[in-house]
């Protein structure tokens, strides 16, 4: 028995082996540089010389404006997405898991926009929110909401968060899709019995045992939603006047633009302790919110 046992681990780690290779390749090895080259000034190029600076470069961020501005833009972003990500796509998911004929190709048609990368989405909705509203703009009298909105710098933002969510809240939709469904019908149907409405059903009874869905949900959108570089450089390249640009963004412009490597590198490690660090205070609060059944 402990031989089969052994032989079986064995296998197990005959399988998992090319992953974890593959895995320390890519992700951990750069990872481990990526922290020794923030202790450095550098721009990059081989041929110059690193010059050790130890903890400057984390230091100056705290002083660096454009990249506070930034952070902000990113928290705002990502809270006003988030929220709007998540009651969209649970909207979604209750209506195509009702008693709508045409469910099947609803749950298509909403999960449709998710297929299309962010590259071309961003230039898909350049498109749109640019001369396309203002077309509709002057043909139809209403400059006023119908005019190129990645031009203002405050509506560049919203029209951001616009694509995001359009994009996102059909993958949403599939995860809380397989929580409810998820749910035992005599569950309901016991709820319904004992005189439960469709709001204290949907309160009482479904929120609680979809919860493991929106521990998911809720990590996904915020991890993302920090993250998103290739949306906002084809939609807003960051601007107008850097109004848009994100924290992938700042650090991407750091590196390749600005040729302060090490520096970028500081900023690129702080950017994974922040999102880290706010994605497990997430996964654990709602993780003691879910019910077993």
């Amino acid at each position: 028995m402990r031989a089969r046992k052994r032989r079986d681990i064995g296998w197990y780690c005959l399988f998992v082996l090319p992953l974890v290779v593959v895995f320390t390749i890519i992700v951990i090895i750069p990872f481990i540089i990526g922290i020794v080259y923030s202790f450095f000034k550098w721009d990059g190029l081989p041929i110059n010389p690193k010059i050790f600076v130890g903890f400057s470069n984390y230091a100056k961020l705290f002083t660096d404006t454009r990249f506070m501005t930034s952070a902000l833009h990113t928290l705002i972003f990502t809270i006003v997405a988030v929220v709007l990500i998540n009651v969209i796509g649970l909207i979604f998911a209750l209506v195509v898991t009702g008693k709508l004929k045409t469910r099947n190709v609803a749950r298509t048609m909403l999960f449709m926009p998710y297929l299309i990368g962010g590259l071309i989405l961003g230039y898909i909705w350049k498109f749109i929110l640019g001369e396309g509203f203002k077309m509709i703009g002057e043909n139809l009298h209403l400059e006023n909401f119908f005019f190129n909105w990645l031009t203002d710098k405050h509506f560049a933002l919203v029209a951001l968060i616009v694509v995001a969510t359009w994009q996102m809240a059909g993958y949403i939709m599939i995860i809380y899709i397989t929580g409810i469904q998820g749910i035992p019908d005599d569950v309901i149907e016991a709820a319904q019995v004992d005189g439960a409405g469709f709001w204290q059903t949907l309160f009482k009874i479904k929120f609680p045992l979809i919860m493991p869905s929106f521990t998911i949900c809720l990590f996904m959108t915020l991890s993302n939603c920090f993250k998103i570089f290739d949306t906002n450089l084809s939609l807003t390249n960051g601007g107008p006047n850097n109004a848009t640009e994100m924290f992938a963004m700042n650090i991407y412009n750091e590196i390749f633009k600005l040729n302060n490597y090490g520096y970028g590198q500081a900023k690129a490690i702080l950017f994974f302790i922040v999102v880290a660090c706010i994605t497990l205070v997430q996964v654990t609060i709602t993780k003691k919110k879910e019910v077993t059944m």
